[in-house]
């Protein structure tokens, strides 16, 4: 056994699926992920990572690793960078849950939005990479990679206001007025323009891989929460880095980003559009929503951490941060 994954029925599955492999199997649980347990896997001269759902009772369309699967397959060629994926499973049999294989992809992962030990200038160059493969997924035609009947063309926010009040509604741990606010508040302040994408659901520093030694993004990770959605809300939510401090999930909020060669949000914004054909930009809608969202999320891994099925064995400490992005969210609205 390795964590919650029966190893000797992984191999015998994985010998059957994938044969000629060669000897030596073995299986190591990565650290951290706050959603989907991930494991690293060696099967003969193969390296793997596997992606599973959680133990437990689930909530409605959570750890949608089916859907992280197919996208990645998708987008395979197209010029965003993603895993090559392998095979998924959907046989509760084999280790409990489904999950899905992709070949390991070499690179470094930050936690941070600022990038610790980066130098400034690369900084700078991993910034602007991070913009242009944000811009890259937005500018994939749905319908020519096979993802035209991946979600509902435009109410893109409608619909998600709707799904994280529920996703609210059932998780939560306690009162929180900000967040009753921004549920009032929101629906009747959704922009006119219907714009639909391919939209990550979390693009965010610490869902993307850079390469070993170039300033550029490899992979982008974590796919689970994509959809065809309203490109700026992922937009919006990378910008959540600059509405938060270091100590609040890594957050760049009150750093000297100047000297530190990171970029101000509206730079951001600035080489996002330079690249993304939709020509649209953010307004406080789009920053208060996705700090809702965000909050909501950490309401549901606090509801997991005290149910005992988190990914994460760490993530109790992060509960507090439901409550401090809900009052970022009506910061935001402030001004």
């Amino acid at each position: 056994m390795s964590g919650e994954i029966d190893t000797g029925a992984l191999e015998s599955w994985l010998r059957r699926e994938m044969p000629g492999r060669g000897e030596g199997f073995a299986v190591e649980r990565v650290a951290g992920g706050q959603s989907n347990p991930t494991f690293f896997l060696m099967l003969g001269a193969e390296r793997l990572v596997l992606r599973k759902q959680p133990p437990g009772e689930l909530l409605p369309s959570a750890h949608a690793i089916d859907r992280e699967f197919r996208v990645m397959r998708a987008l395979g060629g197209t010029g965003v960078p993603v895993p090559e994926v392998v095979l998924y499973c959907d046989d509760r049999e084999v280790i409990g849950t489904p999950f899905y294989l992709m070949r390991r992809v070499e690179g470094r992962v930050f936690h941070e939005a600022r990038l610790p030990g980066v130098e400034p200038e690369e900084r700078r160059v991993m910034y602007a990479s991070l913009a242009r493969t944000l811009a890259a997924l937005h500018n994939v035609d749905p319908d020519a990679v096979g993802l035209g009947d991946y979600g509902r063309q435009g109410g893109y926010f409608a619909r998600q206001i709707a799904r994280w009040t529920k996703q609210w509604n059932l998780s939560r741990q306690g009162d929180n007025a900000d967040i009753e606010y921004l549920i009032d508040w929101l629906p009747g302040a959704i922009p006119e323009d219907n714009a639909t994408a391919i939209s990550h659901g979390d693009y965010r520093v610490g869902n993307v891989m850079f390469h070993p030694a170039r300033p550029e993004v490899a992979a982008v990770l974590d796919w689970e929460l994509s959809t065809l959605g309203h490109p700026l809300a992922d937009l919006a939510h990378f910008c959540i880095a600059w509405h938060s401090g270091p100590d609040e999930y890594g957050g760049l909020r009150g750093l000297d980003l100047a000297a530190m060669g990171l970029p101000e949000q509206a730079a951001f914004e600035d080489a996002y559009g330079a690249e993304a054909r939709h020509g649209l930009g953010l307004g406080p809608f789009h920053i208060a929503f996705a700090l809702f969202r965000f909050a909501v999320v950490f309401e549901g891994i606090a509801a997991r951490a005290k149910a005992g099925t988190a990914a994460d064995p760490q993530a109790g400490q992060h509960a507090h941060l439901a409550k401090v992005f809900a009052r970022a969210a009506r910061a935001a609205l402030d001004g």
